[in-house]
């Protein structure tokens, strides 16, 4: 039901109260009438009981006094009228009505939907014996001779200044949030329906309002309108302050090396922001793994619960530096009893920089090939010879597991002998004296001659 239409269904209920018709005053009247003739009669009844019990008690060491019913004689006179509000004790309890007493010659009695009940919630959950309830008189006599009450609406009267004054007041108070209808929450306050707007809700946007059925909320009245049956709440302002306490708290005791466990909010390509309840903290993509990543997500993704630990606290700027508490084992720390100096192993091309290229020996492990180490022959660049996802041989020439580095060659790991080009030798031509010259010095200054010319 919206706003507009428990405001509709409210103003009914108001009408519904106050009105009543001319014949219903004339009966009203008469039984006003007669309820004072049956209360003359058992005035006369009970007097005339007390003094026969009297007279027949003289002997004894106890008389009754007139004090001795005077409860009695008070109900006998004490008058009712619809709309009065009285005070009740409960005497029974049914599965559909309790029956009550509140000092008047006859028993009041509230029928179930005249109560205040939750949603399938029994009579007998609630009320017991014994139990004093305030109630508003709404028929004086029914076919049985009983008080007609309501509970309900004495309550819900009740309910309504108390609201008023919490509004007045400013105070913060708990409700629970029953259901969810458009654009808000619905939470019952005393009986009494108040809205609460889905932006009102909380400090953060919330995805899916039903998530709050059940729970219970502070909450303060943000608009009170009595007369048109309108209250909303609002848990907003609170939660921002809540929230901030909490902040504030934690960024005064967390330190380096705290260990939490987190949800994973949002994944970014530098890595992830894990939630830790009061503050979120980033966890950088490079202390997600040994091995190098190329997205977060290769480890974690939204919504995963994490265990982190606390790389560093910058309390000024409110900001945590995180780290993944379970990584897998740290390749680097036995790497020079694994990859040994002057040892040839096996390798893949990962990346290639004017300087060189980076060769991975394992998930994780990373060496540096130079320039100088990739070819026996002068190259401009690495990438004239060599290619990503290219395998290769390459020999350690040093390791250092501290600064994680490892230095390799390829061109240690080729043919050593040098490259030599080969000139074609040309073989000296024979003459003899039988054959005859074919060119002359005359010839020759004279070809010179012409070329000068």
């Amino acid at each position: 039901m919206s706003i507009d239409e428990s405001k509709f269904e409210n103003q009914n209920i108001s009408v519904e109260e106050k009105e009543v018709t001319n014949k219903e005053a004339a009966e009203a009247v008469k039984e006003v009438e007669e309820k004072q003739a049956q209360a003359t009669e058992v005035a006369v009844e009970v007097a005339e009981k007390a003094e026969k019990e009297v007279e027949e008690q003289k002997a004894t060491e106890k008389v009754p006094s007139m004090d001795d019913y005077k409860d009695e004689l008070d109900a006998s006179f004490k008058k009712v009228n619809r709309g009065d509000t009285v005070e009740c004790k409960v005497e029974s309890v049914t599965e559909g009505e309790i029956v009550v007493s509140f000092g008047y010659s006859a028993d009041g009695v509230i029928k179930k939907d005249q109560l205040v009940l939750d949603k399938d919630e029994q009579i007998a959950d609630k009320y017991k014996v014994g139990d004093t309830l305030v109630c508003l008189v709404v028929k004086t006599s029914d076919k049985n001779g009983n008080v007609v009450l309501s509970h309900r609406r004495a309550h819900i009267t009740v309910a309504w200044n108390n609201l008023e004054k919490k509004f007045n007041e400013k105070e913060k108070f708990t409700v629970k949030i029953s259901e969810v209808v458009k654009g808000g929450l619905i939470a019952r306050v005393d009986g009494v329906r108040a809205f609460m707007p889905a932006s009102m809700s909380s400090n953060t946007f919330v995805e899916d309002l039903n998530e709050f059925i059940g729970k219970e909320l502070v909450v303060e009245i943000k608009d009170f309108d009595k007369a048109a049956r309108k209250v909303i709440i609002s848990h907003k302002d609170i939660a921002i302050a809540e929230a901030k306490k909490a902040r504030e708290d934690f960024f005064a005791t967390v330190q380096a090396g705290d260990e939490f466990t987190g949800t994973v909010k949002k994944l970014m390509n530098f890595g992830a922001f894990v939630d830790l309840g009061p503050t979120d903290g980033l966890l950088h993509v490079n202390e997600m793994s040994w091995r190098r990543l190329k997205h977060p997500s290769e480890v974690v993704k939204a919504g995963d619960k994490v265990e982190v630990i606390v790389l560093n606290v910058d309390r000024q700027k409110g900001k945590l530096s995180l780290k993944l508490k379970n990584i897998e084992d740290n390749p680097w720390d036995t790497l020079d009893e694994k990859y040994l100096k002057g040892e040839i192993y096996d390798g893949e091309v990962v990346r290639l920089a004017d300087f060189g290229a980076f060769v991975r020996l394992e998930e994780g492990v990373e060496g540096l090939v130079h320039i100088s180490e990739i070819s026996v022959k002068h190259i401009d660049t690495p990438a004239s010879v060599l290619k990503v996802g290219e395998s290769v041989k390459v020999k350690v020439l040093n390791v250092d597991k501290d600064a994680k580095k490892v230095g390799l060659s390829i061109r240690a790991t080729l043919d050593p002998k040098p490259f030599h080009s080969k000139k074609k030798e040309v073989e000296p031509k024979n003459f003899t004296t039988n054959e005859k010259a074919t060119t002359s010095l005359a010839s020759v200054l004279g070809d010179l001659r012409e070329q000068f010319k």
